[in-house]
């Protein structure tokens, strides 16, 4: 698909570093079925932002499978901040399910922080954490069991070491449920990667798995609970997330769609932020109505999409 006039390359700063970024950037584009946003982080090579453009592609021209729900039950996150910060954007959020950054600090600051998201969320919420493979087994375990503890009970812990077999190995010396993440979209082939007896969760996020469609496919071949998560995209993007996460045969956990709040400012004005815990499923992207704020016309985005797609058509 050939980029039409109505192309926007964006950037948004981040209210707090996350993920090692400041400014999140990206290309939107529109088609007959209406906006894609292509978006794969700077590090990632061409053939890694293939599966980002095949799902940009598909909001563009092909539309979504129909929806099973009207509405999503999302995460709020929180990302390394102060404890004090933590309580304010858990306390905030409406959320009854916060997801915590962890392993970007020491354990007493993890613990501290989680310790103020569990009160902001009171007893009845549930506190999920992410590692993002940055633990050796034996650290993961104390790690663990220490945050287990401090949170007043963890729901799961996401992708705490880097390999399947770690990630076994984790789960058979700990109570809390283990979610692969990376694991999964990272795979030469997802829809063959073996989780079952490394996780208990399987995390799907819609943009590196190739669009809605093909993380369906990933979502049953894995046999295990999803939840959806976000890239970090504007609400053109989420709005795939959103889509995949509505045509889930079953969806037994809140997603980790609520991702907005890290980005300072929005390409349109229907942004998708949530209202008590829940995001409304769209038929079709919003329309990038506010994207000039933001836009900066890089070439360079223009260029990586044109031989991404050239690679993605070969």
């Amino acid at each position: 698909m050939r980029l039409n006039r109505r192309v926007h390359v964006y950037s948004i700063p981040m209210r707090a570093r996350f993920r090692g970024i400041t400014q999140r950037t990206g290309l939107l584009f529109e088609g007959p079925a209406g906006w894609g946003e292509f978006c794969p982080f700077e590090e990632y090579d061409d053939d890694e932002a293939m599966a980002w453009l095949a799902c940009a592609l598909e909001a563009a021209n092909d539309g979504w499978p129909a929806p099973v729900r009207d509405r999503i039950p999302v995460n709020c996150t929180v990302p390394v901040v102060s404890p004090e910060r933590a309580h304010e954007i858990v306390a905030r959020s409406g959320c009854s399910t916060a997801k915590v950054k962890v392993a970007e600090s020491t354990l007493a600051d993890d613990c501290a922080r989680l310790e103020a998201v569990r009160d902001a969320l009171g007893p009845a919420g549930f506190v999920r954490i992410d590692a993002n493979m940055m633990w050796d087994v034996d650290t993961a375990v104390t790690a663990i069991k220490a945050m287990d503890k401090a949170s007043g009970g963890l729901q799961y812990v996401e992708q705490p070491c880097h390999t399947l077999d770690e990630l076994a190995a984790v789960r058979r010396r700990v109570a809390v449920p283990i979610a692969a993440d990376e694991s999964i979209r990272k795979a030469d082939d997802p829809l063959k990667v073996a989780v079952s007896g490394a996780a208990d969760i399987a995390v799907i996020k819609v943009a590196p798995l190739g669009g809605v469609r093909k993380a369906l496919e990933v979502a049953e071949a894995c046999g295990l609970p999803c939840v959806v998560s976000s890239a970090l995209e504007t609400s053109v993007g989420m709005a795939a997330g959103v889509a995949l996460a509505a045509a889930l045969p079953e969806l037994d956990y809140a997603c980790g769609l609520a991702t907005l709040s890290l980005l300072d400012g929005d390409v349109t004005s229907d942004s998708l932020t949530p209202v008590d815990g829940y995001l409304p499923v769209l038929t079709k992207p919003p329309v990038p109505d506010r994207v000039e704020e933001f836009e900066t016309g890089e070439q360079a985005w223009i260029n990586r999409y044109d031989r991404v797609l050239s690679k993605l058509t070969r």
